[in-house]
């Protein structure tokens, strides 16, 4: 991540507005300042400064407007979704997700029409629309799909497992997890890896209030029933350690807060507090974002 970050801080620098906009019109693509400074928010989200993130991706839909190029416009808004997405802003997802999917379906852009589908999909949901929202997410996924592309595909189908938790649908949700992180173990995109092993840990907890106290977790060729309580604690504990490797701050608060909610039930009220508060501790901005305000009102809880 923040080698990732130089490099695009770097291409940010070099890029001339006046000089370089032609760009995406000879090569038949999208504007490079643009894409740079859209795939530096997201780093930045990742990093755990969201507030810089979104000053990021704000500057890059400015430069894709004033280009009149729609390719680049829509490029640089489905990659703004995803960001706000990131930020869990519903009405900016919405309003970057529906201008994405217009503009998309207007120009023929199948897979940006495809990625805002899936967000639209994912606002569904939030909204309590849970299964028409599913069903949007799997169209969204399908024609993604189609155009051929792998990249994206673990994150696209963490937001569909997270929809089926959200549906009452934890072992659907589970079985999407697992061609997510074989896909992450094919193609090595492991950006959101972290979050992957979050999402199973959460689902395994919401399967076993629906299935009882064990579930039988296949080791090899053998099956060993174990409590679902301590391989949750397992993903939680795995995914807080992929995040610290990747420096992805933002993803390892998530997998803190998991692991202290479990702790918390688990009647580990000092440790859940002790590791949460670390995390949150090194945070100096987003202290509005939905991740933040989640971890604080933890914390006054313990």
């Amino acid at each position: 991540m923040a080698s990732g970050r130089v490099h695009l801080e770097q291409s940010i620098a070099l890029y001339n507005p006046h000089e370089h906009r032609t760009l995406a019109f000879l090569y038949a693509g999208f504007d490079p300042g643009m894409d740079s400074a859209s795939h530096a928010a997201h780093v930045l989200w990742l990093l755990g400064y969201p507030d810089q993130a979104l000053k990021r991706s704000q500057e890059a839909l400015i430069w894709a407007q004033e280009l009149s190029h729609p390719y680049s416009l829509a490029h640089g808004l489905g990659l703004a979704a995803v960001l706000h997405q990131l930020r869990r802003e519903r009405h900016a997802v919405q309003e970057r997700a529906e201008a994405v999917v217009a503009l998309s379906r207007e120009q023929g852009f199948a897979w940006e029409s495809a990625q805002g589908t899936i967000l639209q999909g994912w606002i569904l949901i939030e909204q309590g629309q849970k299964e028409k929202g599913l069903a949007k997410m799997r169209q969204g996924l399908a024609a993604y799909r189609a155009t051929g592309a792998e990249l994206w595909q673990p994150y696209f189908l963490a937001l569909l497992a997270e929809g089926y938790g959200k549906g009452g649908q934890p072992a659907e949700g589970l079985s999407v997890l697992s061609e997510a992180l074989a896909r992450v173990d094919k193609t090595e995109e492991r950006n959101y890896e972290a979050e992957l092993y979050r999402l199973k840990g959460a689902l395994m907890l919401q399967l076993l209030k629906v299935r009882g106290s064990q579930l039988k977790v296949k080791r090899g060729s053998e099956f060993e029933v174990r409590s679902s309580e301590s391989e949750a604690e397992e993903c939680f504990l795995k995914a807080i350690e992929i995040a610290r490797r990747q420096q992805a701050k933002s993803l390892e608060l998530r997998a803190t807060v998991s692991l202290a909610l479990l702790w918390q039930r688990q009647g580990k009220h000092h440790a859940a507090r002790d590791t949460l508060s670390r995390i949150y501790g090194w945070f100096t901005e987003g202290f509005d974002t939905a991740d933040l305000q989640e971890a604080k009102a933890l914390l006054l809880e313990a």
